[in-house]
């Protein structure tokens, strides 16, 4: 190769470099810089790193420490991503009058609520309140917004509050505990995702209100002192795979015209007033659940709700084939053996087929009403019922009518002798 090919070609090389360094080496926070990386440490305060986010969108990057808010951080601009430094960056509201840590919405958002932002991410660090404080993030109209990875705590109101972020909101992989209301509270967004997530010890765990499309799956939800899912007019959504443990209240509400809801392969344990209350449901599937230690009611479906199937589930106490893994006797009702079965208010069109009843306190199905109709209960199996009732109950205290119909159930013992287990 030739000496003046070899220095062309070097020409070439260089020039590239050049090229590159020009596109990637923007000044950070420079606002007529598209794309641009934003280190928060070169502001004077966090809030004016994120209005440094040119409108074309861009980064910022916080710092691992902790920084106290008197006022909420507002971030209006599209395509904004703020990421910390995982739980190194705390963010403290020191608010006292109600605002929240971070406030998401668009410039004029209080006087036109039409207004939109879209493609918002937060990500990788932790924001705590107190108990005086608002929401720890509030989102307002934000399309497509994605947190990830937050944890949000000791909040006076919601730790999480997507409000009318109706285009694909996404909450994955964040830790929502001891705030005052919900851990997550979701108010008219559809196409929802909410996956991973801890929750612990909020009133609520998660309420979605007036939405539909909610996919929640693999969520750890415990310790709450109301509830750990309500949903509320929404229809079309799944609530699987989720472990849903000692809440004060209902594992899972469906209330306020909910229709075409599928409830499936959850765990519910040890919740106090029972486990999935179907206040106003229509059209809905419960399979494949596990409800152990449960109080009250595993299912209860009210005179406003109907045309459900209740399949393949299994409803149980803590009997492990001879002994009994909770007490029988204690002050502190978590600690005493439970299993609850179905119960029918005065409602019609029920399916009960294919589930296992065993260590039931009372009946493995109630009704409460005579009214019910067409109510079918089909290949079931019942065993060790009427535990905890002075006169031994029937295995399923339904209506004797043709509207309500029992085939090929299977009834073993009632109320087996159990001692408590000894390590």
């Amino acid at each position: 190769m030739s000496p003046r090919i070899i220095q062309a070609f070097a020409i070439f090389f260089l020039t590239c470099c050049v090229i590159v360094e020009v596109s990637f080496a923007q000044p950070a926070g420079d606002p007529a810089k598209p794309g641009v990386v934003i280190d928060a440490n070169q502001f004077d305060s966090i809030q004016a790193a994120i209005d440094a986010v040119p409108a074309a969108g861009g980064m910022v990057v916080l710092p691992a420490k902790t920084i106290e808010l008197q006022s909420p951080l507002i971030i209006k601009t599209e395509r904004t991503r703020l990421s910390g430094a995982g739980s190194a960056t705390h963010l403290v509201n020191k608010n006292e009058q109600g605002q929240p840590a971070i406030h998401i919405r668009a410039e004029g958002y209080e006087k036109n609520k039409k207004l939109r932002l879209w493609q918002v991410q937060l990500d990788n660090f932790q924001v705590s309140g107190n108990p005086k404080s608002g929401s720890g993030i509030l989102a307002q109209g934000i399309q497509e917004i994605f947190i990830q990875g937050v944890s949000v705590h000791h909040h006076g109101v919601h730790g999480i509050f997507l409000d009318f972020c109706y285009e694909d909101p996404r909450v994955s992989d964040c830790l929502m505990t001891y705030n005052k209301q919900a851990g997550l509270n979701l108010v008219g967004n559809h196409d929802i995702v909410v996956n991973a997530n801890h929750f612990e010890e909020n009133f609520d765990g998660v309420r979605c209100l007036d939405g539909f499309n909610l996919t929640m799956n693999g969520n750890n939800l415990d310790d709450h002192l109301g509830n750990g899912v309500v949903i509320e007019n929404t229809y079309g959504s799944v609530v699987s795979g989720n472990m849903i443990e000692e809440c004060n209240g209902w594992a899972i509400i469906l209330d306020r015209n909910c229709y075409g809801i599928t409830l499936s392969s959850n765990v519910i344990a040890h919740d106090m007033k029972g486990g999935i209350d179907l206040r106003d449901a229509w059209g809905c599937a419960i399979s494949a659940n596990t409800f152990t230690l449960v109080h009250h009611a595993a299912v209860r479906v009210s005179s406003n709700s109907g045309r459900i199937n209740i399949s393949a589930n299994t409803f149980c106490n803590s009997d492990m084939g001879g002994a009994i893994r909770r007490k029988l006797k204690h002050e502190n009702p978590l600690q005493l053996d439970a299993g609850a079965g179905v119960v029918l208010e005065k409602t019609e069109d029920i399916l009960i087929s294919g589930n296992m009843f065993s260590g039931m306190d009372t009946s493995a199905v109630t009704c409460n009403s005579e009214d019910c109709e067409r109510i079918n209960i089909v290949g079931n199996l019942v065993t060790d019922f009427g535990r905890k009732s002075d006169k031994q109950p029937r295995a399923f205290e339904v209506p004797k009518k043709n509207s309500v119909q029992l085939h090929n159930n299977m009834i073993g013992p009632p109320k087996m002798e159990r001692a408590e287990f000894k390590k």
